[in-house]
């Protein structure tokens, strides 16, 4: 019966303990996104590099999980965003939007990152994208 107990309490731990590491990760996230503008640094779509399209933008994401798409100092669209750290993915919705901006719908696989750049793909079905957003 104590053993019974005991299994029961340390399950309990490990379960409050995974979901306190997964919400510290969370705010990790939530921290990096949220400080500053970034900027497409390179955006590829199968492998031609289309980053000029992309020139004069920044991107300051929000903790309400909105982002405004500003382009030379003027907010150009709004969508939202959400960032998983269980799946390494950001998904981004800009809904009323147009190339090069439409480009950034959908969720991206993050295969890199750090406090200041990330980089991620998407498969769109034949097509896939690259990108690579730095802090500025």
């Amino acid at each position: 019966m104590k053993q019974s107990v005991l299994l029961i309490l340390c399950s309990v731990l490990l379960i409050q303990c995974k979901k306190t590491i997964e919400a510290k990760a969370q705010n990790a996230i939530m921290q990096a996104m949220t400080n500053g503008q970034w900027a497409i640094t390179s955006f590829t779509s199968n492998g031609t590099d289309i980053t000029s399209n992309f020139t004069g933008f920044s991107f300051q994401y929000f903790s309400n999980y909105t982002v405004e798409a500003i382009r030379n100092g003027s907010v150009n669209d709004t969508g939202t965003w959400m960032g998983d750290v269980n799946t390494m993915s950001i998904t981004a919705n800009f809904s009323n939007a147009i190339n090069p901006i439409l480009l950034l719908n959908g969720t991206w696989t993050v295969t890199d990152n750090s406090w200041t750049y990330v980089k991620a793909t998407m498969t769109v079905g034949n097509e896939v994208r690259t990108l690579r957003l730095d802090k500025q």
